[in-house]
């Protein structure tokens, strides 16, 4: 896996004089900065995410403990870091915005993904190497509307999070510790039904195991993923785009991709996944680049019918 070089390493202080370390780095490739930390988010309005005139942050745990990054580009992209992980931070730090994307080798032949990469060049795989935020985020999403997921994530964030360090106002990531002590009955009241819960609770309880994906061949970190009842390939398939860098990850079983992807390369208003994959077969091994271009293009399926009801699970 390449990464970007390091230009420079620095430290600054604050008003309050208090030491600030940074990373400067050149990316691979160019990077919309706003679409791959946009990109990590449990949809709008992640308390740990927050991209403006400024610049873009993110909080996180790493294994030294909760950091906040704040990330600003020009030529290169330069990031800044607080609290005990902000070191471990600052290493990952590339990987998180998209950096070590390496998209050489990507010539489409497709006209349609061809005015994508014209249109597009940031669009980035992310490789945050967070596999269990990354899971917890996707699992809270499993089978219920963005709305639902959204609200859920929110609220297992605020109450299991905790602020994070730094000057913006961030919430941490839900605390894997926490929630794998917790009953299911616990997540009741933040909108996620048993099974969710329970498949949460399983992968914070194995918290160690599932990071490790991170450092193994793609096959072995799918492996590892999905080996964990209630993690399927939507979930792998997404982390892979997040967490594990991998530009050929699809998040088979999404309600909308089949469409989407039909739709921006064929025009073609339903399709399954068996569909989508046929459509995508010629872009190996950088078939997650193209979900993304079509991401980045806000690209939607004309939609038909009612839309889904938002359910409750408090009295569950």
């Amino acid at each position: 896996m390449p990464i970007a070089p390091t230009v420079e390493t620095a430290t600054r202080h604050d008003l309050h004089n208090r030491a600030v370390p940074s990373r400067t780095f050149s990316p691979l490739a160019p990077v919309d900065l706003r679409f791959a930390i946009t990109g990590l988010s449990a949809g709008g309005f992640d308390p740990s995410i927050a991209v403006d005139s400024d610049g873009a942050w993110v909080a996180t745990r790493t294994p030294d403990g909760p950091a906040t990054l704040h990330f600003t580009q020009a030529d290169s992209i330069t990031a800044e870091a607080w609290g005990p992980g902000a070191d471990a931070a600052l290493e990952a730090a590339p990987g998180i915005c998209g950096a070590t994307d390496d998209p050489s080798g990507f010539e489409p032949m497709h006209p349609v993904v061809q005015r994508l990469v014209r249109r597009f060049p940031g669009a980035r795989v992310t490789r945050t190497g967070a596999v269990v935020e990354s899971l917890v985020r996707m699992i809270v999403a499993q089978r219920v509307t963005g709305t639902e997921a959204r609200k859920g994530y929110i609220r297992m964030a605020r109450e299991l999070g905790g602020p994070a360090p730094g000057p913006r106002e961030l919430t941490l990531p839900p605390d894997p510790h926490r929630i794998a002590e917790l009953a299911y009955t616990a997540f009741h009241p933040w909108g996620i039904e048993r099974g969710r819960a329970e498949t949460l609770i399983r992968v914070a309880s194995r918290a160690n195991r599932m990071e490790e994906a991170a450092e193994m061949p793609f096959a072995d970190a799918y492996a590892r993923i999905t080996a964990m009842r209630g993690v399927g390939a939507w979930t792998a398939g997404t982390v892979g785009l997040v967490a594990l860098g991998d530009p050929d990850a699809i998040p088979v079983g999404d309600y909308h991709l089949p469409n989407t992807i039909a739709y921006a390369l064929v025009g073609e208003e339903r399709a399954d996944d068996n569909r989508m994959l046929e459509l995508l077969e010629e872009f190996r091994p950088h078939r997650g680049r193209v979900v993304q271009l079509v991401r980045a293009a806000h690209v939607a399926a004309p939609k038909y019918g009612p839309r889904s009801a938002i359910r409750s699970f408090e009295e569950s």
